[in-house]
């Protein structure tokens, strides 16, 4: 970990190493193709041997609050921002437009504000990123991870289609 400085800003770089990225991914029981970056790593998450989708549900549907109370993450789903951690996640879609069930795509961003900090107010080191990115990828296969609002991030589990009148 380095702190930059670029004029009155500061800057936390994160010496995020691929090989253990991807090494967590395995773990937690992902197929992944990983893209280091200057500024990111990009991730490309797949369990194609998996029977149900994904557990990223549409938190504010009534439909799914059994999932709500079980949850430890949040997406914001207008921006993909995985809510007090430095990864996004979009869907990955397949030719047709529609969110494939058993696949999504992280990144997991290098550069962060010098105020940024883990939930609890914890620092953020590597080893605290390796840890949240564990327990995300966890959380995908078995707890649940809650979309709230917006358009961009579909969920991929509990009811998936829009709510309103189908009259």
């Amino acid at each position: 970990m380095q702190v930059l400085q670029a004029g009155q800003h500061k800057l936390i770089y994160l010496e995020l190493q691929p090989e253990m990225v991807t090494n967590i991914a395995k773990q937690v029981g992902f197929d992944t193709r990983t893209k280091d970056g200057q500024r990111s790593i990009q991730l490309d998450l797949s369990t194609p041997a998996r029977q149900s989708p994904l557990l990223l549900f549409d938190a504010a549907d009534p439909a799914n609050l059994g999932w709500f109370s079980r949850c430890q993450f949040y997406v914001d789903g207008t921006s993909g921002a995985v809510l007090q951690t430095p990864i996004q996640l979009a869907n990955q879609r397949d030719r047709s437009g529609r969110a494939l069930p058993y696949s999504v795509r992280l990144q997991i961003n290098k550069e962060l504000p010098a105020s940024f900090r883990l939930p609890n107010k914890a620092p953020v080191t590597e080893q605290t990123v390796y840890s949240v990115l564990f327990n995300f990828m966890n959380a995908l296969l078995n707890t649940g991870v809650g979309v709230c609002g917006g358009p961009v991030v579909q969920a991929l589990a509990g009811r998936t289609e829009p709510q309103g009148n189908r009259n």
